[in-house]
């Protein structure tokens, strides 16, 4: 009897599969089955409805700004973090994970702590006309504020693992500083800056504790797309909310697919 290289294969694969099944597949089974009450006339004027299409506009077209703001931003913080020693080095880079444990509702009040209209850079901006906090800049400014520590991590283990040998043979053939950042460096890093980039959108697209406080929560300006799920959860509109919540699955999970093709694409032809 020929025994598995995998000792155990079978128990892990078992309980991979239980544990998928029980907090991945079936809460998504039902979140595709519930909207459906409505019938699909119900389930069309739910999801076309101004108010939910205006929060839809403003989730995902301001997660997908804050993730391409959040790609320079980052691999700028994870290249100077990694290349560079510098007093403060150390703490810079523990600030970077800071989004990651902040409870969300306190990174939103501290958000709007900082730029609401009587605050230090609330305040300053209003002098040139700009509004921060209850304004769409103020949703974007939280939405790139926990995106960034997704790129940073991503592009960093790959920064640190780049053959300096490389660059230098750049070097030696004539390559300018531009040259070896375009032709050497970002080819290496593009599959984990993309990486990064997605994985920053997906969490900014169904942000709420951070984003509720400085949104201001303005019909058809400022309302996000959860806040559509739990208005209607509140008014006990379940199927409402599951289909709200289904389209948002479909289309994250549709540009998370193209992002990835992408990376993939990228990666392929970096093997070339």
């Amino acid at each position: 009897m020929a025994h598995s290289i995998l000792p155990g294969f079978g128990l892990s694969l078992g309980i991979t599969l239980v544990y998928l099944g029980a907090i991945v597949v079936l809460p998504l089974t039902a979140l595709a089955l519930r909207p459906w009450e409505l019938g699909l006339d119900g389930v069309w004027r739910a999801l076309t409805a101004p108010r939910v299409a205006a929060a839809f506009r403003l989730s995902f077209g301001l997660s997908a700004l804050a993730a391409l703001l959040n790609a320079p931003l980052g691999l700028l913080i994870g290249w100077t973090l990694t290349r560079y020693s510098f007093p403060g080095r150390r703490i810079m880079d523990a600030l970077v994970d800071l989004p990651f444990a902040l409870p969300t509702a306190v990174a939103g009040i501290a958000l709007t702590a900082i730029y609401a209209p009587t605050a230090p850079l609330g305040h300053f901006a209003a002098r040139f006309g700009i509004k921060t906090a209850f304004s769409p800049l103020g949703i974007f400014i939280a939405l790139v504020f926990i995106g960034l520590p997704f790129v940073v991590r991503s592009v960093q283990p790959v920064l640190q693992e780049l053959d300096r040998e490389v660059e230098e043979a750049a070097t030696t053939l004539g390559a300018n500083a531009f040259q070896r950042a375009v032709r050497v460096i970002l080819p290496t890093l593009a599959p984990a800056l993309i990486s990064g980039v997605s994985l920053a959108f997906a969490r900014a697209v169904g942000e709420y504790g951070s984003v509720i406080f400085i949104a201001g929560n303005m019909p058809m300006r400022t309302e996000i797309a959860p806040l559509i799920i739990v208005m209607k959860l509140e008014q006990y509109d379940y199927a409402g909310a599951a289909a709200v919540g289904l389209a948002m699955v479909v289309i994250a999970f549709g540009s998370l697919l193209l992002i990835n093709g992408l990376q993939l694409f990228l990666a392929r032809r970096g093997r070339v």
